[in-house]
C-alpha cells in the first residue's frame, strides 16, 4: 500500500473551511493545519485568490472565515434547491442596519443619536433576523451592547467581507439631496435668509 500524499497547505485549508459548520477563526484555522500566523495569511491569500477564479468565494468578517458561493450564483441556487426569499426590510430596519454596517462595533444609543428615535425595537428585528449579533460591552458607565453585523449580513447583501461595502462618499452622492421646504408665500428656508 502507498503511503497517502499530504495536502499542500492552501488544499487543507480549503478542505478545513469546506467540512466547517460554519465561520471559523484564522488562529483555529491555521492550527489546524499546522501553519503559523504568518503562513496561514500568506497561504490564505493564494487559496482566495484561486477560489476567485472558481464557483466558491472565502467570506471574511474581522478574523472569521467561510466558504460561501458567490452572489451572482444566487438565483440559480435558490431555484436549484426551492429556496425562496422572505426578507423584507422597512425603511427603519435598513437605516438602523446601515448605523452599524459602517459604524461597527456600535450602542444602542449611537444608533439612535444618528436616528433620532427609539432603535429597540429594529435592533431586536435584526437580531432576530441573524443581521446583527452582539458583539461585546462598552467599556463606558452602563457597560451597554456593542451591535456588529454577521455572515448572515455578508451573504444577504452579496458581500465577501465588509470591505465591499460601498464609501460613504459614493453613499452620500448617490442620495438625492432633499426637495426643499416651500412656505405658503412661495419662499424656500434659504430666501427667507437673504
Amino acid at each position: 500500500m502507498n503511503a497517502p500524499q499530504s495536502l499542500a497547505p492552501a488544499a487543507l485549508l480549503e478542505v478545513l473551511l469546506f467540512v466547517a459548520q460554519g465561520p471559523v477563526k484564522e488562529e483555529d484555522l491555521f492550527a489546524a493545519a499546522g501553519l503559523t500566523a504568518e503562513e496561514g495569511a500568506e497561504v490564505l491569500g493564494r487559496l482566495e485568490a484561486y477560489l476567485a477564479e472558481g464557483g466558491l468565494r472565502l467570506q471574511r468578517l474581522g478574523r472569521r472565515l467561510q466558504l460561501v458561493t458567490p452572489a451572482e450564483a444566487a438565483p440559480q441556487i435558490e431555484q436549484f434547491l426551492g429556496l425562496e426569499v422572505n426578507l423584507r426590510l422597512s425603511q427603519a430596519a435598513l437605516e438602523t442596519l446601515a448605523i452599524v454596517a459602517y459604524a461597527q462595533p456600535v450602542t444602542r444609543p449611537q444608533v439612535e443619536a444618528v436616528r433620532g428615535v427609539n432603535s429597540d425595537s429594529v435592533l431586536r428585528t435584526l437580531l432576530a433576523a441573524g443581521l446583527i449579533e452582539e458583539g461585546g460591552r462598552a467599556e463606558t458607565v452602563g457597560r451597554p451592547i456593542l451591535y456588529q453585523t454577521t455572515f448572515e449580513f455578508l451573504q444577504q447583501f452579496g458581500l465577501t467581507s465588509l470591505d465591499d461595502l460601498p464609501a460613504l462618499e459614493t453613499v452620500k452622492q448617490s442620495v438625492p439631496p432633499a426637495a426643499p421646504v416651500i412656505d405658503e408665500a412661495g419662499q424656500t428656508a434659504a430666501d427667507e435668509q437673504l
